[in-house]
């Protein structure tokens, strides 16, 4: 579909992408992976033609579409959140329209036998073919549950775009690219501002997806779970492998293995022939195996072995001074800004070595009560604490905005060290890999992934006993991730972290705090056991919130366990499917009636009689559509419910 030949990139002096070649093949699902800098977001900007290559092209087919996601975009302002997705069905709104304006001048024509009156109804019918092919469902339908799935409450679909932050933008740029049905998606780090239900919503999204994906991401279980093939940026050069990210490691570990095992041998092999030639070079009786011996190795095609990055970050955290048994505490806790409450009534008890992941859904109040701990922010009502002795090391999600951009990397260390580790501010910042001449960089040309180690290293400076952490993963590498994951294991003191990488959390915490609907509720057990449970009672939610005659969700308070919830389900479970089943049976002849006195006003429409009045027939037609379109989604509707219940209406 689309090649990518004899692809080179370089900068001056410095060639970042050298003679590459790979091939993007339909419904391929390509995780592009390498260290920070390689080169990945490099690529997807020249498949989409916002970038030129030194050398080398792109070839894409002529009528493909790319949906790309960039890491960083430009946001519409003026529209709410549901308008501005809705512009994703441009194409469809527009036939729509056109269907309008061909409907009215056909009923203004009688030159029925002409060339021109037939030309408007086979473009009648085109368009109309085009538009059932492409609408399972309405487009409001089709945009609200995708803005769902993303994150988004219902009641917030009519806010104006403006009044939501950046990561939220970056979901509504998301919701536009996957209704628009693209042939190729483009993503670039694409689940850095979406939370952990999000990410699971999104990865069954790209499951089902029909084209080919190209991904970046550091979040090795979305890797694994929506791509099939991985292709490797080191050192200028890439290594494809036709398998998901995890398995691509171990074939990597074995091919490098191979790799190295053929060379050695070759080498033994060289070096033997090499020591004939020389031993018996001046001997008459053996010169004719000399000469043998020279050609065998002219001819020899010399083994290589891949040169490998091994460069990685060195993080070991200052062992922690001892605090009190409880680190943090709040009661009746009740935080917001001004008049807005993000959450209320919330009871946190942190100890002394525990670590804890704070959860949920971005905008519910994680990085709210981080500004409450350190001190930035006051409760509304309630009270908030650390214990006795305790000292806070914060890494904030938001480094752009605290790091200064006219400092230079090492500047960013010298302010704040003090006593005898200013001498050994060079070897922490070799540690966190800023070496030689990247020490004197401005932080305002430093990736994402730069700023987060920058960050890093400022909290080694010191010895805390509570790190608060904050997204610390967002624009990390996978290796780099790992390395943190192990240091903060093997850190003595307590943890408190906001993230949404299942992987990274995975195995580093056993309590977490979900904050959900301004409630905050203590969860023990791992984050999978978490999503486990998540995972039920958000099904509920989402029937609750399709199924019902457009009634807007409720949220108790007080939510019932999911024994409760199982229990009462089964309870009900036959009287439901029965009343479904019939309802199928009924919409499915109905629509076939539908479809049939549709064909009946086509067919009439196409050669008109003299009794047929054009203006009728179409309104009657235009009824129709609509009344179809509307029974089709609810037919649609019903056949998920039972499908989810194992009675899908292929079976009825």
């Amino acid at each position: 579909m689309i090649s990518i030949n004899n692809l080179t990139v370089a900068y001056g002096g410095f060639v970042l992408l050298d003679d590459i070649n790979f091939h993007i093949s339909e419904n391929d699902r390509i995780g592009l992976v390498g260290k920070n800098g390689a080169g990945k977001s490099t690529i997807l900007k020249i498949i989409c033609g916002q970038q030129h290559p030194t050398s080398g092209k792109v070839a894409v087919p002529p009528g493909i579409r790319i949906g790309y996601l960039p890491q960083i975009m430009e946001h519409h302002k003026g529209r709410s959140v549901i308008d501005e997705t809705m512009t994703a069905f441009a194409d469809i709104l527009g036939m729509e329209k056109e269907l309008e304006t061909l409907t009215a001048e056909l009923s203004s024509r009688e030159d029925y036998e002409s060339r021109e009156y037939q030309d408007l109804i086979v473009r009648m019918n085109d368009i109309n073919d085009r538009l059932s092919y492409s609408q399972g469902e309405s487009p409001k339908v089709q945009a609200e549950k995708t803005l769902l799935g993303l994150g988004f409450r219902y009641e917030e679909l009519d806010r104006p775009t403006e009044t939501f932050s950046q990561g939220w933008n970056m979901r509504i740029e998301l919701a536009k690219i996957l209704l628009s049905r693209p042939d190729v998606l483009l993503l670039d780090e694409p689940t850095n501002h979406l939370d952990i239900e999000s990410i699971e919503w999104f990865e069954s999204y790209l499951k089902d997806y029909r084209g080919s994906l190209v991904l970046i991401s550091h979040d090795r279980k979305f890797l694994d779970n929506v791509t099939n093939r991985t292709v490797e940026i080191m050192l200028g050069h890439i290594h494809d492998y036709k398998v998901p990210y995890s398995e691509y490691l171990v074939l990597r570990k074995e091919r490098i293995a191979q790799q190295q095992a053929a060379y050695e041998n070759q080498q033994r092999m060289i070096a033997k022939s090499e020591e004939f030639i020389e031993r018996f070079r001046y001997k008459p009786t053996k010169s004719n195996q000399v000469q043998s011996r020279i050609k065998q190795l002219e001819k020899l095609e010399r083994i290589e072995v891949d040169v490998e990055d091994k460069s990685a970050l060195t993080v070991k955290f200052p062992p922690a001074p001892r605090s009190g048994d409880v680190v943090f505490k709040a009661s009746d806790l009740t935080v917001g800004y001004g008049t807005k409450v993000v959450f209320s009534h919330a009871d946190i008890e942190v100890r002394r070595g525990e670590k804890v992941a704070l959860v949920g859904r971005n905008g519910e109040g994680k990085t709210t009560l981080m500004r409450v701990l350190t001190g930035e922010l006051e409760p509304l009502s309630g009270e908030a604490r650390t214990g006795y002795n305790v000292n806070v090391g914060y890494y904030a999600q938001n480094q752009e905005d605290i790091l200064d951009r006219q400092d230079t990397v090492y500047g960013t260390l010298d302010k704040i060290a003090v006593g005898d580790i200013r001498t050994r501010l060079r070897d922490i910042l070799a540690a966190f890999l800023f070496k030689g001449e990247d020490i004197d960089k401005k932080v305002a040309v430093l990736s994402g992934g730069e700023r987060a180690r920058l960050a890093m290293a400022k909290l080694i400076l010191k010895p805390y006993n509570l790190l608060a952490l904050d997204e610390p993963t967002n624009h990390m590498d996978i290796r780099s991730k790992d390395i943190l994951k192990q240091a903060l294991k093997a850190y003595d003191g307590t943890l408190i972290i906001v993230s949404h990488d299942r992987d990274f959390l995975d195995g580093l915490v056993d309590k977490l705090y979900e904050f959900r609907d301004g409630r905050v509720k203590e969860h023990l057990g791992t984050v999978s056991e978490f999503l486990e449970r998540r995972k039920i009672e958000n099904l509920n939610e989402l029937e609750r919130h399709f199924h019902t005659s457009a009634r807007p969700v409720e949220t108790p308070v007080e939510r019932k366990t999911v024994a409760q919830q199982d229990y009462q389900a089964r309870k009900s479970v036959s009287k439901e499917e029965r009343r479904l089943r019939n309802r199928v049976t009924f919409l499915e002849k109905s629509i076939a009636e539908i479809e049939g006195k549709m064909k009946g006003i086509e067919s009439r429409l196409s050669a008109p009689g003299p009794g047929d009045d054009i203006m009728d027939l179409t309104r009657e037609y235009l009824e129709l559509k609509r009344d179809l379109d509307a029974k089709t989604d609810e037919w649609l509707s019903a056949g998920s419910l039972l499908e989810g219940s194992g009675q899908g209406a292929e079976n009825i």
